[in-house]
């Protein structure tokens, strides 16, 4: 800022110089500002091209733009020379103040970790203690206000959560005793106490910072192209501008126009725009993903899920929430809340996810568990205690007929006949009922997949483990269509599918899972996404994408993201490309001025950064992208960047 603020002065100074002032006065500020521009713009990017010269063996079209500014002023025309020295310094400063918003921008989630903590101690007293001290298995106490300090576990009390800068959450997340939060999110309301889980240096936003900073680091096919072609291609500028004064002297200019013409002719072809034209894009494409709750491995899978047209998914856990619900109640005798208090009191000892089911739904009607005893699993087949009143037992068919109890009633064989899980209840050889329990589809998977429709996808399929007809009730809420559907999968099967759909289409292949149970499909896949990956290890590990909330229209967010940002590097490379020609065309046949290839120049460098920075106001971050059309559900998702070749993209100077 100093250096360009200084080159900017002596501009002013040398303009001084020529138009309002006149003899020894005007030779004075027009000597001055030209050599204070050429000392503070010229020298610093001389040095900083002879060192990646020297050091990285890079040629940087710094070199390009100093030895046009030295050829102008040899032929008698320093003033065209400090001008694109000036305009050379502004565009390198806004295009690195521009950069750094995108930078910044997943930078900025440090700045909401709270310094402090209210910590408790065992005899219940509370103290500031500041939170880089938080160790696990601490307990916190939050206020309503207040930002949790660190990852953990609520243990006491019941509020709401804003975790939009975590997950991407638009809508506050209420939370209960056993309820997992995260570091940097608010507490609404209420007063939690927390148990920490994980230290500051390992929780969910220390692992995004540096996740997001390596994919920031790690290169796209396009960038790396880019840098590939640009380092050869500014070579080859370097050796056309000799060759074009070598031939404008023989066509009789003498050598100061052609030396001129030549320097014209080296800024207009100039591949500053096409180079930095990618990076400017993906960069703050990952950064305004990462603030909405979507992390990339990369711009290499950003790039990749803009270029998939057929989505996998795994059902349970991904396209349905994996926690069974109790969605149907039978009492033989018409008393449900007996029936479900003896039930309850008999899976209160066992740990199957059905159990865990019918207690929350025994919680949420405010009915109290029996007491049982002896109580004992029958393997494959269910659970048998005892009450005050003699054996009680709850399993499948195969532990009502070791109970000799017959299961021929109507109402439990219109349950038989349904796709879900049917348990039977009943005492000694008498069957008092059943209750049926499933699996629910999530309220936002539907209109996901709606919208991956919309956008084009050519292909959507749902795997899974689970019977066929469980597959395709749940399918048939989501709008698949039978052939859509692969039911009784094992995990190698699915590793097997995503091979043979990406060889049979010849497409592109995103398939997206848990992150743990799926990870060979995922690693298999074009791109693999792993859902509600936020405290998870293992899932931001597994996958090239991990949307942090369980919320599945980030999944049609994320691929919109992708492709608009492909949109916005095609558009950035015609541009470039365009220019460019242009300017090369006036250089060589219309007598371009040098100023004017200048602005041109660095015109369009700005142009294609500010075009790529739009991706960091993507709605992606505020959760407000348009929601899907309606359809039918029988129609068919702090670390400095390392330098590189032609680096417009990265800080050249610190003050």
């Amino acid at each position: 800022m100093i250096l360009t603020a200084l080159t900017v002065a002596g501009m002013l100074l040398a303009i001084l110089g020529l138009l309002p002032l006149q003899g020894p006065a005007a030779g004075f500020f027009s000597r001055t500002g030209l050599s204070l521009v050429y000392l503070a713009g010229g020298l610093p990017a001389a040095w900083r091209a002879a060192v990646a010269l020297w050091e990285e063996r890079i040629l940087d079209i710094d070199l390009l733009m100093v030895v046009a500014a030295v050829a102008a002023a040899a032929v008698g025309a320093p003033f065209e020379g400090a001008v694109l020295l000036t305009l050379f310094s502004i565009s390198t400063t806004l295009e690195e103040r521009a950069l750094g918003r995108a930078r910044r921008a997943i930078e900025a989630l440090m700045e909401l970790r709270p310094e402090t903590a209210l910590r408790k101690a065992p005899d219940g007293s509370v103290s500031e203690v500041p939170a880089a001290d938080l160790k696990v298995d601490d307990t916190v106490v939050l206020r309503p206000g207040a930002r949790v300090p660190a990852d953990g576990v609520i243990v006491g009390g019941r509020g709401s959560l804003d975790e939009a800068n975590i997950t991407g959450e638009s809508m506050p997340v209420a939370k209960q005793p056993g309820a997992q939060v995260f570091e940097a999110t608010v507490n609404l309301d209420g007063v939690l106490e927390v148990a920490v889980t994980k230290t500051v240096e390992e929780s969910t936003v220390a692992r995004m910072i540096a996740l997001v900073t390596e994919a920031q680091a790690a290169k796209a096919p396009s960038e790396r192209f880019s840098a590939w072609f640009g380092q050869r291609y500014t070579v080859a500028v370097m050796a056309g501008a000799v060759l074009a004064f070598a031939v404008f002297y023989w066509l009789g200019r003498d050598w100061e126009e052609a030396l001129y013409r030549s320097a014209t002719l080296l800024v207009a072809a100039s591949p500053c725009a096409i180079v930095i034209s990618v990076p400017a894009a993906i960069l703050s494409a990952l950064s305004a993903a990462a603030r909405g709750g979507v992390l990339f491995k990369g711009g290499a899978a950003l790039e990749t899920l803009a270029a998939v047209d057929i989505f996998a998914f795994d059902k349970t856990g991904t396209l349905t929430t994996g926690k069974a619900s109790v969605t149907g109640v039978v009492a033989l005798d018409g008393d449900e809340r007996l029936f479900l208090s003896l039930l309850a009191g008999l899976e209160a000892h066992s740990e199957h996810h059905s159990a865990a089911a019918i207690r929350q739904e025994a919680a949420s009607r405010g009915i109290a568990p029996i007491r049982v005893m002896n109580v004992i699993t029958r393997p494959s087949a269910g659970i048998v205690g005892d009450d005050d009143k003699g054996q009680l037992w709850a399993g499948n068919p195969r532990l009502a007929v070791q109970m000799g109890a017959p299961i021929d009633h109507p109402m439990l064989k219109a349950l038989a006949a349904d796709t879900q899980t049917v348990v039977y209840v009943g005492r000694d050889s008498r069957v008092m009922g059943a209750v049926t329990i499933a699996d629910q589809a999530r309220p936002t998977s539907a209109p996901a997949l709606a919208a991956l429709r919309e956008s084009g996808v050519s292909q959507i399929v749902m795997m899974t483990g689970d019977r066929r007809p469980v597959a395709l009730r749940i399918g048939a809420e989501l709008g698949l269509k039978p052939e859509e559907i692969y039911a009784d999968m094992l995990p190698e099967d699915k590793v097997r599918m995503a091979g043979e759909l990406a060889t049979t289409t010849r497409g592109m292949v995103a398939f997206v899972g848990d992150g743990v149970n799926d990870a060979a499909a995922l690693a298999r896949a074009d791109v693999g996404i792993a859902m509600g990956a936020a405290g998870s290890d293992v899932a931001l590990q597994a996958a090239d994408v991990a949307l942090l909330s369980e919320d599945m229209g980030r999944l049609a967010d994320a691929h919109r993201l992708a492709r608009r940002a492909a949109t916005i590097i095609r558009q950035n490379l015609v541009f470039a490309m365009g220019v460019m020609a242009i300017l090369v065309t006036g250089g060589l046949f219309f007598e371009l001025p040098l100023p004017l290839a200048v602005i041109g120049h660095e015109g369009g460098t700005v142009l294609v950064v500010l075009n790529g920075l739009r991706l960091l106001r993507d709605p992606i971050r505020r959760g407000e992208t348009k929601p899907a059309p309606k359809r039918s559900v029988h129609a068919s998702s702090s670390q400095p960047i390392p330098r590189q070749a032609y680096r417009r993209k990265v800080p050249r100077r610190a003050n």
